[in-house]
């Protein structure tokens, strides 16, 4: 089988976004030629065409593609032109193309909501009308694909879904049948799809049943959520076949503890729960944290389904398999790893979420854009300063899949997952000092970041200038950049209690660019009292 994944059509189409999703869909990397050839010739691609021409053009976008064809297991984004010349038909034939066709009218409205300062030279004066030239010029090579999707009114995670469909011959796998996948998590302890997709939650004894779950659905959600999703979320699972009852615990980080786990397991233990039964952890982070480790640890463990219905659960806390509570000591000290059958994050639940909550989860979005996607921090960038244009089934759907992908090479935090504690060294001592009731978690992260930023800096690692890009944007979202009356010794003792600390040093994840992240182990204790000086006031 090819392991080369060629994704070719009109702009608009797609090709990016849908391939990403592709690459962390299969565990593949990913290749965007445009950006290849921006960054071999240092300049833009209109600039590019205005100073040296088309012809210069396609002779920088053969060497691109010849150059992202040289790794293997790799999905990759093709200019539009690619298979119009004969470099590129050659490469083309060593892999798995797909055409994704878009009805011109359609691509030429998608390219209009995309922000970008330059025009496509291709697309000058009129873009539909140019569209659709292209299209009549380029449809006989586009129609040599060795298939063809025809993405006109499907999603990016419904169009990446049809193309796996495609590649794997038209057989089923897990999760081809439920739209709306965003990504799949496969590890050892589980694999399970994550979907992302407005209205979901009506869906969600559909998709129990999807994931072949069976037994008793015991609901476990907070006093803010549940009156507002605990009557749906039952209505669903019953009119599946599912027999359910829920369970209100209060809400807020003071009460993720253990005191509150026995609670669950007194009502679990007292319906008399069964194996074969599951949990659905209905709530924000404190719920999916608290409601795993309850699942998998009674009975010596249950399944489980997350349905976060905050930001911070969407692309957090309900991905990845991390259980547990807070300790006096320190954050999320006592748990286990383990994974759900199922994690359903529905974005139309954050209308009624707060706006300071709604931040509070921009925290952990933005730092997936800051360790590992440098794309994800530009999309991000041209709809700042508006959290709920930030908190879209797309953002989320991109966030999502980038823990997935970290989750799926290293479940138990033993290599690469460490980068997704980026901001969370500082950021966890300072809500242990704060007694968890001071900062949010995703308020802690953002203070924890531009510590952790000033560190890079102080040591040379990162340029002044990617430190301020990653403080406007934190700022943008409406995140703080320091924190107010918090004990500096209480912070720097919960810091030593982390779970990240071996041989008494403490690893630190630090920014070598935006979009690229690295663990450090011998960083100077004085860049690191700098950093608590900037950010603790």
């Amino acid at each position: 089988m090819p392991d080369h994944i060629f994704l070719v059509g009109l702009s608009g189409s797609g090709k990016s976004t849908v391939g990403r999703l592709l690459a962390d869909r299969l565990g593949w990397s990913f290749a965007d030629t445009d950006t290849l050839i921006e960054q071999a010739a240092g300049q833009s691609i209109p600039t590019i065409f205005s100073e040296q021409g088309e012809a210069a053009f396609r002779e920088l976008e053969a060497r691109a593609l010849a150059r992202a064809a040289r790794s293997t297991r790799v999905v990759i984004a093709t200019g539009g032109g690619v298979p119009t010349h004969d470099a590129g038909r050659q490469i083309l034939a060593d892999g798995f193309t797909v055409w994704l066709a878009v009805d011109p009218a359609v691509a030429a409205e998608r390219l209009a909501q995309q922000p970008d300062d330059e025009p496509r030279p291709l697309l000058a004066g009129d873009p539909p009308a140019r569209l659709e030239a292209l299209l009549d010029s380029r449809r006989d090579d586009y129609a040599r694909a060795d298939a063809s999707v025809d993405v006109d009114g499907l999603t990016p995670e419904q169009a990446c879904d049809a193309v796996l469909r495609l590649w794997d011959g038209d057989s089923p796998g897990p999760g081809d049948a439920i739209p709306g996948v965003a990504a799949t998590v496969s590890t050892p302890g589980g694999s399970y799809p994550i979907v992302v997709r407005e209205g979901a939650l009506a869906d969600l004894g559909e998709l129990c049943v999807s994931v072949e779950l069976s037994g008793r659905a015991f609901v476990l959600t907070d006093d803010g959520a549940g009156p507002l999703y605990a009557t749906a979320a039952l209505d669903s699972l019953r009119a599946a076949g599912f027999q359910a009852a829920t369970m209100t615990i209060p809400g807020g980080e003071e009460q993720k503890t253990l005191a509150t786990v026995a609670t669950v397991y007194d009502w679990l233990l007292g319906e008399r729960v069964e194996r074969s039964d599951f949990v659905v952890c209905l709530g924000g982070g404190v719920v999916t944290d608290l409601g795993g480790y309850a699942a998998a640890t009674v009975l010596r463990g249950i399944p489980f389904v997350h349905v976060p219905t905050s930001l911070l659960g969407m692309v957090d806390a309900a991905i990845g398999g991390k259980t547990g509570v807070d300790h006096a000591i320190g954050k999320n000290l006592v748990g286990a790893f383990a994974q759900p059958r199922l994690v359903l994050s529905d974005p139309a639940l954050l209308a009624t979420l707060p706006p300071r909550h709604l931040r509070n989860g921009l925290a952990e979005l933005v730092k997936h854009g800051f360790i590992l996607d440098e794309e994800l921090v530009r999309l991000l960038e041209a709809r700042a300063g508006d959290p709920a244009a930030l908190a879209t089934e797309e953002l989320i759907a991109r966030s999502t899949a980038i823990k997935a992908r970290v989750v799926s090479e290293d479940e138990r935090e033993a290599g690469a997952r460490t980068l997704l504690n980026y901001g969370h060294t500082i950021g966890h001592g300072i809500e242990a000092a704060a007694a968890y009731s001071g900062y949010l978690h995703g308020e802690a992260v953002a203070i924890g970041m531009h510590a952790a930023g000033r560190i890079a800096c102080e040591i040379g690692l990162l340029p002044a200038a990617a430190l301020e890009r990653q403080q406007a944007l934190l700022r943008a979202c409406g995140l703080p950049e320091q924190a107010q009356g918090v004990d500096r010794g209480a912070v720097v003792s919960a810091m030593r209690s982390d779970k990240k600390v071996r041989a008494g040093a403490i690893s630190w994840v630090l920014l070598e660019s935006i979009g690229h992240a690295a663990v450090h182990r011998d960083v100077p204790d004085q860049a690191v009292e700098a950093a608590l000086d900037a950010v603790l006031a």
